[in-house]
């Protein structure tokens, strides 16, 4: 999974980088709201980490674009102990969680993996869950029912992003800038061919229909219906 972390504090931003790579997360970082913005609307992550007070944009005033901008991503705020006002105003604005500086490595990651319970997006041993689909982050093995899905380490994090995405109409854009990141070198083509790859390994195991085209637009992981 792949978390946005963003801090103006270098020394705490490479805690909590260190805190979530030692969880198996893959985490970005930014040190400005603007930057922090910019990286979050992408939506490209599973979970933003936010601090509240940031150069040149507020965490609030981050939350807060979007989640007008449509945005359901799951975010953490980081706040002062006394910044009672601050909290409130970042949970009004749409924010999922808060958790007060200083603060313990163990909590952090308890209320981030919480919070990936409560919306759907792991299971309770930890594992991505959709239907038939089971994926383990710290394994980075992939199963359909009992049988395993033996993906090179490129399907596994497009498998990956689709079932934190299910039946959520995913752009090739998106799908690119999370699995190939922004400043690769292959092409947006890629992600066409990669498709191809994932979708004969689930045809092998039974479920050739799961990864359905949304003509003119992208992909989308859903087992029950077709989409024209």
């Amino acid at each position: 999974m792949r978390v946005l972390v963003v801090e103006d504090d270098p020394s705490l931003l490479a805690a909590i980088r260190g805190i979530f790579e030692s969880e198996s997360f893959h985490t970005e970082t930014a040190e400005t709201g603007d930057d922090g913005y910019f990286m979050a609307r992408q939506s490209i992550h599973d979970l933003i980490v936010l601090d509240i007070m940031l150069p040149s944009m507020s965490g609030v005033e981050i939350v807060r674009k979007l989640r007008n901008a449509g945005h359901k991503v799951p975010i953490i705020l980081l706040t002062a102990k006394d910044a009672i006002k601050d909290r409130v105003a970042g949970l009004d604005a749409g924010a999922d969680d808060y958790i007060t500086k200083p603060f313990a490595a163990l909590e952090l990651l308890a209320r981030a993996r919480a919070l990936l319970r409560r919306r759907g997006m792991i299971g309770a041993e930890g594992d991505l869950v959709y239907g038939r689909f089971r994926l383990s982050p710290a394994s980075r093995e992939a199963f359909i029912g009992q049988t395993q899905l033996h993906l090179s380490s490129t399907e596994y994090e497009l498998m990956e992003f689709m079932v934190c995405n299910k039946d959520r109409i995913l752009t090739r854009e998106q799908i690119f800038d999370r699995v190939w990141g922004f400043d690769s070198g292959a092409g947006l083509s890629a992600v066409d061919v990669y498709i191809h790859y994932l979708r004969k390994k689930l045809a092998a195991a039974g479920s050739e229909q799961a990864v359905r085209t949304v003509r003119g637009v992208g992909f989308m992981l859903k087992e029950d219906y077709e989409v024209q």
